[in-house]
């Protein structure tokens, strides 16, 4: 409703060679009577009833470009018809862009009551896990005009949107930015107030859990720990704040646990940690039916994870992030390591958990620079897939640097369902999950760079946000004012946006160790526009540009 379907599928079909078909005109064509006069005589669900039947004769047609009702979705046949027949394409709107392009329109007859706006959002709550359900395309028509949009359209359906197994390999040849991936569906919330979502892998399919106060929660603690026996992998910082509770939960549903304490801190994710691991898990005689716990941040979750890969050829474990930036991002998607001297993450595994338990709660107790830190990938991720959440971080990002729990949930959520569903499409980076690097080829450079410790990754990953974003403006893909937008946020957030002096030749010396380079060539990740993100290869002379201008 209102988010432009009429006039972007006109223009779509003008360009395309194709008919255009409005589903309410064709309802009012039949009937002889408009919509609003349909609703009042004979209410919502005769108009429903109408709405089903063009729906099923209109989708049978081919050669068209066809604009439904806002609520056609609500009709399982609708949704079926939609899904078999056609590519379809979810115009996504904010509640704000809709009640602004809505408020004088007397023809919207859900909409003519006191409170518009409440109704809007109702209706929004209520479509939008539909909308997502059958949509191939998915665009946000916040800012863009409709000719960009139509164009954003026409570049998707030419690289094949649809075709999950085809597109990663051909945008890697051709350079063209990915289309973004159909969001996860959340799963209804649970009765105590959790949320919780799956990542769809198949047999190594699993949930991520989102709530208050899970760590002390026996049930969620111990459902996942198929034996007798659990080793908590945390560190010194944390230990102290949460592996009595997590301890606690697990005896109280009856599982034996051993603790296994270390150092805190990036430098820390080495051999030797991992040696320490292995050591303590020997001494204690754990067996292949022992589940590791990896409680704390992404230098815990990466450095469980790989032991948990390798101890025995492979035994369970569980993802119990405990900041922020592991809540959002490395505790989802199975990348487990450890850092070289030559280059981060370097060595290790691709190796799923059995579940992620996000406990909120554990942010009321992270300093503000790791709070900061964590904000960096979830900026990340509305850079590059979600230009509306993007636009919603903006708005929020006060209250997200203030620790309200309930922008931090849906941050969490969001950032949560945006990656669960490019691991589902590319689990092990074979093309589309590069695109979760962006910011990171600079991002990793600093942190070897300087040493691993001195800046969080998250600050890293800020500041290669805003040389990514610098260098997509050189190449004319992004404006100056999306640049400024981008710089603007990561600046809010708490990160610095100006990048140590390596010197050229270090930094070159260090993008040239990535895990996305080939042949030799350093691979980026930019944005064509904001939220379509590519990968691609630069001109020497255009990089050493974003490097004078962004080092300082």
């Amino acid at each position: 409703m209102g988010a432009g379907k009429t006039t972007v599928g006109r223009a779509l079909a003008k360009k395309l060679g194709r008919r255009f078909i409005d589903s309410d005109h064709e309802i009012e064509a039949r009937t002889g009577a408009s919509i609003p006069c349909i609703f009042e005589v004979e209410g919502e669900a005769s108009f429903r009833r109408r709405e089903a039947e063009v729906i099923r004769d209109l989708t049978a047609q081919r050669g068209i470009v066809l604009a439904t009702g806002g609520g056609a979705v609500l009709d399982a046949a609708n949704r079926e018809y939609l899904k078999a027949r056609g590519t379809v394409i979810f115009l996504r709107a904010s509640v704000q862009s809709i009640l602004h392009r809505t408020c004088h329109d007397k023809n919207r007859p859900l909409l003519q009551i006191a409170d518009p706006r409440k109704r809007i959002e109702e209706l929004v709550q209520q479509r939008e896990p539909f909308y997502r359900e059958v949509a191939d395309i998915i665009i946000d028509t916040g800012r863009p005009n409709v000719h960009f949009m139509v164009q954003t359209i026409l570049a998707q359906l030419d690289m094949g949107a649809c075709d999950q197994t085809e597109f990663p390999i051909k945008h890697m040849q051709q350079n063209k930015p990915f289309p973004p991936p159909s969001p996860v569906a959340c799963l209804s919330p649970q009765g105590d107030g959790t949320i919780q979502l799956n990542v769809d892998l198949g047999a190594r399919a699993y949930p991520i859990t989102i709530g208050r106060d899970l760590l002390s929660n026996a049930t969620y603690m111990g459902q996942f720990v198929g034996g007798k026996r659990a080793a908590i992998v945390t560190n010194t910082t944390v230990a102290a704040l949460y592996l009595g509770k997590v301890r606690g939960a697990l005896e109280a549903a009856g599982k034996q646990v051993t603790a296994i304490v270390l150092p805190d801190g990036e430098e820390e994710k080495n051999w030797a940690s991992l040696m320490q691991i292995f050591d303590i898990l020997l001494a204690e005689k754990c067996d292949r039916t022992t589940t590791l716990i990896a409680l704390g941040g992404g230098v815990i979750g990466d450095l469980a994870g790989f032991a948990a890969a390798s101890y025995m050829r492979g035994v369970p474990f569980i993802q119990v992030p405990t900041t922020l930036l592991a809540q959002v991002d490395s505790s989802v998607g199975g990348k487990t390591g450890i850092n070289h001297a030559l280059g981060k993450n370097m060595i290790g595994a691709f190796y799923q958990p059995k579940a992620v338990i996000a406990d909120t709660s554990t942010l009321n107790t992270l300093p503000l620079r790791e709070l900061s830190a964590g904000l960096a990938e979830v900026i990340k991720h509305g850079a590059i897939i979600d230009a509306l959440f993007f636009d919603w971080i903006e708005e929020n990002i006060e209250k997200l640097i203030a620790k309200d729990p309930d922008a931090l949930s849906y941050a969490i959520q969001r950032s949560c369902e945006v990656k669960a569903d490019v691991v589902r499409q590319d689990e092990r980076e074979g093309g589309l999950r590069a695109i979760l690097n962006f910011g990171h080829t600079f991002g990793h450079a600093i942190e070897a760079g300087l040493g691993y410790g001195k800046w969080l990754h998250g600050e890293a990953v800020g500041c290669g946000m805003v040389m990514a974003a610098d260098l997509s403006w050189r190449l004319s893909w992004i404006d100056v004012d999306t640049k400024n937008r981008i710089i603007a946020l990561v600046k809010a957030a708490g990160l610095p946006t100006v990048a140590p002096d390596l010197g050229v030749e270090r930094w070159l010396e260090l993008m040239q160790v990535d895990k996305k380079n080939e042949g030799g060539q350093i691979k980026f990740i930019l944005l064509k526009p904001l939220g379509v993100p590519l990968i691609t290869t630069v001109s020497h002379e255009m990089l050493l540009a974003t490097l004078s201008t962004c080092i300082r």
